[in-house]
Formats: structure tokens, C-alpha cells, sequence
């Protein structure tokens, strides 16, 4: 368990500091009057706006993620090798779709979106084999 644990807070931690390049390019390109609600400011980068709208990506993607690895936790599910393997390909996947989505590498971004959502369907599947679900 310790595994599905360490790499489901990988993601997250991941998720949790994917926003900073967005702020700093905020940051350079607004000074202080970015932080507030003035008008007129310059624009950010456009790679920036790319890297704030996969960081959204990230947010909605881990919404679903994270409770289905609890509610497998929960319902004491022993395949936990396989959970961590999905895991590990979500965390990796996260990673390639955010650099690919900044960097406008087309193709990419969806294949590794595609390979983190397949991770999530995954486990959700395994939650409702547990569950008894549609047997």
C-alpha cells in the first residue's frame, strides 16, 4: 500500500506546483500589478497560457484519480502492484502531457493524456470489480 500511497501523493505534489511557471511568466511580464485587478496589463507568454490551461487539465484529471485509489484502498483491494504500475503511468504521463500541451507538441499531448486517462479508467474498473459492480 505504501506504494499506491507514495505515488498517488507524487501526483499530486506534482499537480500542486504546476502552476508556478505560469505565475513567475506573470510575474516578469506584469511586475506587481499582476497580483491585483488592475487593467490593461501586458499580456502573459502564449507558452504560459498553455502551461496554465494544462495545469487545469492536471486539477480535473486528479479530481476523478484520487478517489478511485481511495475507494480501492478502502474496499482493501489486493492488486496493488498493478495500482501503483497505473499510478506510475499517470504521474509520467501527467509530466508529457503538461510539457507537450506547454510547448505545443501536437500528437503527444494526446497520446499522453490518452495513457493517463486509460490509468484512471483502470483503477476505476478495479474499484468496481471489488465493488461488485455490473456483475
Amino acid at each position: 500500500m505504501n506504494e499506491v500511497i507514495c505515488w498517488l501523493n507524487m501526483s499530486l505534489g506534482l499537480t500542486a506546483v504546476l502552476w508556478m511557471p505560469y505565475i513567475i511568466n506573470r510575474l516578469f511580464k506584469q511586475g506587481a500589478g499582476g497580483m491585483g485587478y488592475a487593467e490593461n496589463l501586458p499580456a502573459v507568454s502564449a507558452w504560459a497560457e498553455r502551461a496554465k490551461k494544462a495545469h487545469y487539465n492536471a486539477v480535473e484529471n486528479l479530481v476523478v484519480l484520487a478517489p478511485a485509489v481511495f475507494s480501492y484502498l478502502l474496499l482493501q483491494g489486493s492488486e496493488l502492484k498493478s495500482i501503483a504500475c497505473a499510478l506510475q503511468v499517470y504521474f509520467f504521463a501527467r509530466i508529457i502531457h503538461y510539457l507537450s500541451y506547454t510547448f505545443k507538441i501536437p500528437y503527444i499531448r494526446t497520446l499522453s493524456f490518452s495513457a493517463g486517462w486509460a490509468s484512471t479508467i483502470y483503477i476505476i474498473v478495479k474499484v468496481c470489480q471489488l465493488a461488485n459492480i455490473g456483475q
